[in-house]
């Protein structure tokens, strides 16, 4: 007798470099802020910027620059970000067509963030709040992605199983958080390459992902 395939509850979308184009905005305007206190991005700080809030890449910068207001440095990168994103937010390639393709499919899906509400707004209005049952932002639970909050709180939210729910990422930060909440992962890196792994599937690009894989995803 052939055995019943895993549910899939949910799929749970990171924003900033898996759904939309924003890490090159967010990088700009962390090398805006650096510039300005004297100091230059480089590889080394890839991992204190891309995939993380707006405080850790704060205090990043405040650790390298003595004397400076890490809460005034907050929400200056806040502010420069969500105007890069409100003037040059780009969709991934694959990703509109993915989340036409699980709508249609009756997959349920939330978008899971690091970035603030501010921003996450502006690109639900890029993207379509119709997508998407739940957004969980940096603005909605105590700890941010490395942490598994923020996708806890999706899955409480939804009232799902983490482990029936599939989560997209893009950077070894989402990853951790993901994987930490107990859910499976299909990664689409962006900057950092990222090994497959027990319960991690990793594409190139969401043009190769569709209902069908997602669903196979859960119970690996």
């Amino acid at each position: 007798m052939r055995a019943e395939p895993v549910r899939l509850d949910a799929v749970l979308f990171d924003m900033d470099g898996t759904l939309v184009d924003t890490e090159g905005v967010w990088w700009q305007a962390a090398a805006e802020s650096a510039a300005r206190l004297g100091l230059d991005l480089t590889d080394a700080d890839v991992p204190h910027v891309l995939g993380q809030s707006v405080g850790h890449t704060a205090a990043h910068l405040a650790g390298a620059a003595p004397g400076t207001d890490e809460r005034a440095l907050a929400r200056e990168l806040d502010a420069r970000f969500a105007e890069l994103v409100a003037r040059d937010v780009v969709p991934r390639p694959g990703a509109l067509a993915l989340l036409k393709a699980l709508l249609a499919a009756g997959v349920t899906t939330a978008l899971v963030t690091a970035s603030p509400r501010r921003v996450v707004d502006l690109v639900l209005d890029v993207l379509g709040r119709e997508y998407f049952a739940v957004s969980v932002s940096a603005d909605d639970t105590v700890r941010t992605k490395p942490a598994p909050d923020p996708y806890l709180e999706a899955v409480r939210l939804l009232g799902a199983d983490p482990a029936r729910c599939v989560a997209v990422e893009d950077t070894p930060t989402g990853v951790a958080s993901a994987e930490a909440a107990g859910c499976p992962v299909l990664v689409v890196p962006s900057v950092v390459p990222i090994p497959a792994a027990p319960g991690r599937t990793v594409l190139s690009s969401l043009k190769d992902a569709d209902p069908e894989l997602l669903r196979s995803l859960v119970g690996l």
